[in-house]
């Protein structure tokens, strides 16, 4: 003989599970081409950062990413402005400078200074050195330019 199968009444909707919280957008900001905006940009994505709660050392990383791009834009471009954006994926930080210059050829890989004394001409070298990957977005020549780095933990 066969009897019914038993039944359990369901509940009329099932909770769904918790979402990972998501990543707080990202952060943009528009800067005077002036020697100012290194340290304005330092303490901009020093702000952003800690509030969003990224460990020191990844902020302190990400200030000097930012202060090397920004210098980078202001040496070597006409730009009268500068355009940083910052966010935040997981645990990997993005940044980007956003300049009006020539733009990079994204095949030649960084140099130092031919003189090994010179104060400067380092910024490429170093940011190879701290991101975990960076690269280059320049559309058109004599367009502008962005340097992007990404940094994790």
């Amino acid at each position: 003989m066969f009897s019914s199968p038993r039944t359990t009444p369901l509940p009329v909707s099932l909770p769904s599970p918790a979402a990972p919280p998501a990543d707080p957008p990202g952060e943009r900001f528009e800067l005077p081409s002036r020697p100012a905006s290194v340290a304005a940009a330092r303490e901009l994505v020093r702000h952003r950062l800690t509030g969003w709660g990224v460990p020191r050392d990844l902020v302190d990383t990400a200030r000097l990413i930012v202060s090397e791009l920004v210098t980078n834009a202001l040496l070597h471009t006409a730009s009268d402005r500068i355009v940083c954006r910052v966010e935040r994926r997981g645990r990997q930080v993005r940044i980007e400078v956003a300049d009006q210059g020539p733009g990079l050829d994204p095949r030649v890989p960084p140099t130092g200074p031919s003189d090994p004394d010179a104060e400067g001409g380092r910024g490429l070298l170093l940011l190879d050195a701290m991101a975990t990957r960076w690269g280059v977005i320049s559309p058109h020549q004599g367009a502008g330019c962005t340097v992007w780095a990404e940094i994790a933990p």
